[in-house]
């Protein structure tokens, strides 16, 4: 009786405060919200539209206790929609621990969530909305703005795969879609590239079978407009009760806009000087997919004995309308410098100073996609407890520094990072961040205290239950062993994976079974696949056997650009367009840069084999 009094007295001096002018002033200056979202009422009680949150109060004041902390709930969201934020949130946080009802504390978390989001903080947001257990055993409603809410959290943090697959959920639990809706989702899907698409597959959020295979018609067939709407028939025939049907008029009817007949490609590489091996790689790639196309007049320009100052009337006199290159950084900076140079070009490198425009395009190659694509990918895999081992120059300290901050963006957890020096000092490393020296030490004291000789063995660390790698080749093919030598036989195995870095075509053709069971990420042109050009690659072997493994992926590069000029209106009109080439999956983000999707491989004794990312452990 007396707790009931005690309850009691404090909801009334709480809403005493609420209702003082103090309180009211303390949030007159309005927090203009960054983007609207659904802010439908999750309380029990059924609100009117035209009752004021101060109403609600005043309600709360007078009603029983239970009927007051429903009135707060609503008292709550109805600050978010008078754009009171402050407010909102103050009364959330202030009511939580004044309920024992799950109901209504997953209520108040989640108007805290909507508040910090639309106070600029979704990171806070994000962290109300992961004490909200069981979403699925509550109302729909409630779900419906628990997942738009999660959505946009995710959105805004960078997290376009986790957003997706909010957005779907909402998606499916949503009373009235439209046709924008749809096509609004269709294009948050075509944002992803196709590893992020083969996580959400994973993932199964609703009618992801029908949105899958659409996405892999539009990728696959999207370029060419008769084979694209045979299959989109097909789909309706397979799907006819998919929310995505509203799509396929318009799908059918779009007017793809291919390249010129006639295309003349000027192609700026280094065809002389300290950089001519790789200029010559990627004049070699485009060569190999020229074929002697009629289509097309190719034009290579030595960017060594290049002004590009005169480089505009140049094009106007060999009626160019296309351009690939240049190839290095210092020369992407010049040439995107000149204001009169405006053609469709495909770079290969992306500036370091100057701005891109829509008339460009960078075929990227930045090793930091792939750590991103690893850490998401096995981030998903039931791994808690990774370790990064880098070496320390710049590029691998990039590539560790970004799978890191990745893990952490999805998990909340900042992986162990340890940097190991090259040779004799790598082992001694390696055993103290596996807790192997440690573990030694105590067999040794245990030793000193006893005349008993007992027969012992040190053992690794069980906090571990990853690893990734960071390294050249030559250096991974010296840290794995020993990382294998100093796990313990007791212990679980720890699954090593690492970054192209480590992988090397050429090295693959001497005795790799130290690296068996090290699974990578690599470009179809360097990993035996499905997707690899294999027999150019084995013209090319034979051609130039000794090349080294960064000219073989300029090659690649120089291969794909070709097709990537056919294809260049089209990347910059429809967001579903995808190259499958020997570089990867390629799309073009909001940048104007072409990502990549990369293959998983593993080290199988003295083989190399692709793998599902399924297959990763």
């Amino acid at each position: 009786m007396n707790k009931n009094l005690l309850s009691q007295r404090t909801f009334s001096l709480l809403i005493l405060f609420l209702l003082t002018s103090t309180l009211f002033s303390c949030s007159t200056n309005k927090v203009s919200p960054k983007k609207t979202i659904p802010t439908e009422s999750t309380v029990e009680i059924r609100q009117d539209k035209a009752v004021s949150a101060a109403e609600y109060l005043r309600q709360a004041k007078q009603a029983p206790i239970q009927q007051s902390i429903n009135l707060l709930i609503a008292a709550s969201a109805r600050f978010i929609e008078e754009n009171q934020l402050a407010k909102a949130l103050w009364l959330a946080d202030q009511t939580l621990p004044l309920t024992e009802s799950d109901i209504q504390q997953k209520q108040l978390l989640l108007i805290k969530a909507q508040s910090l989001l639309l106070a600029n903080n979704p990171e806070l947001s994000l962290e109300s909305l992961k004490k909200i257990e069981q979403v699925n055993l509550l109302s729909e409603s409630f779900q419906l703005t628990y997942y738009q809410t999660l959505a946009e959290v995710q959105h805004q943090r960078g997290l376009n795969l986790a957003a997706v697959d909010a957005r779907l959920r909402a998606f499916k639990l949503h009373p009235n879609i439209t046709n924008i809706d749809v096509e609004t989702l269709w294009l948050a899907l075509n944002q992803l590239s196709q590893w992020e698409i083969e996580q959400l597959v994973s993932a199964q959020p609703p009618h992801i079978d029908g949105w899958q295979q659409l996405l892999n018609f539009a990728h696959r067939f999207g370029y060419d407009s008769t084979s694209f709407n045979r299959y989109l028939t097909q789909w309706q025939r397979q799907f006819p009760l998919h929310p995505a049907n509203p799509l396929i008029p318009q799908l059918m009817n779009e007017q793809l806009t291919f390249a010129e007949h006639q295309q003349n490609i000027a192609i700026i590489l280094p065809l002389s000087g300290r950089q001519k091996a790789a200029g010559e790689s990627a004049q070699q790639g485009i060569l190999s997919a020229y074929n002697n196309d009629q289509s097309k007049k190719l034009y290579f320009i030595d960017s060594n004995h290049l002004d590009m100052t005169t480089l505009s009337q140049t094009f106007i006199t060999q009626e160019i309308n296309y351009v690939i290159g240049p190839l290095l950084k210092e020369n992407v900076d010049l040439y995107l410098a000149q204001p009169d140079l405006t053609l469709p070009t495909l770079l290969f490198n992306s500036p370091t100073k100057e701005a891109l425009k829509d008339q460009h395009m960078v075929l990227s190659m930045n090793p930091a996609d792939e750590a991103i694509q690893a850490a998401t990918t096995l981030s998903q895999k039931n791994f808690h407890h990774p370790i990064i081992f880098s070496q320390k120059d710049n590029v691998s300290k990039r590539i560790a520094e970004t799978f890191a901050k990745q893990w952490h963006k999805i998990t909340g957890k900042t992986p162990e990072t340890v940097y190991v020096n090259d040779g004799a000092t790598m082992q001694n490393e390696l055993k103290d961040s596996l807790g192997v020296s440690t573990s030694q030490t105590r067999i040794n004291n245990i030793d000193k205290r006893i005349r008993q000789k007992i027969k012992t063995e040190a053992r690794n660390r069980r906090d571990l239950d990853m690893i990734y790698v960071v390294g050249s080749p030559n250096e991974t093919r010296l840290l794995k062993p020993y990382i294998d030598v100093n796990i313990s036989p007791f212990a679980k195995k720890i699954p090593i994976f690492a970054s192209s870095r480590s992988h090397s075509d050429n090295a693959d053709k001497s005795d790799s079974r130290d690296l068996t069971g090290l699974q990578f990420t690599e470009m179809p042109w360097i990993l035996p696949s499905k997707q690899q050009n294999q027999p150019l690659k084995q013209l090319t072997e034979t051609i130039w056997p000794n090349k080294s493994d960064s000219l073989q992926r300029i090659f690649a590069m120089g291969y794909d650009s070709l097709s990537l000029i056919d294809k260049f209106n089209m990347f910059k009109q429809y967001p579903y367009i995808r190259h499958y080439g020997q570089t990867g999956i390629l799309k073009l983000n909001n940048n104007t840069v072409l990502t990549r999707s990369l293959l998983w491989g593993r080290y199988q004794m003295d083989m190399v084999q692709e793998i599902a990312v399924e297959q990763t452990e």
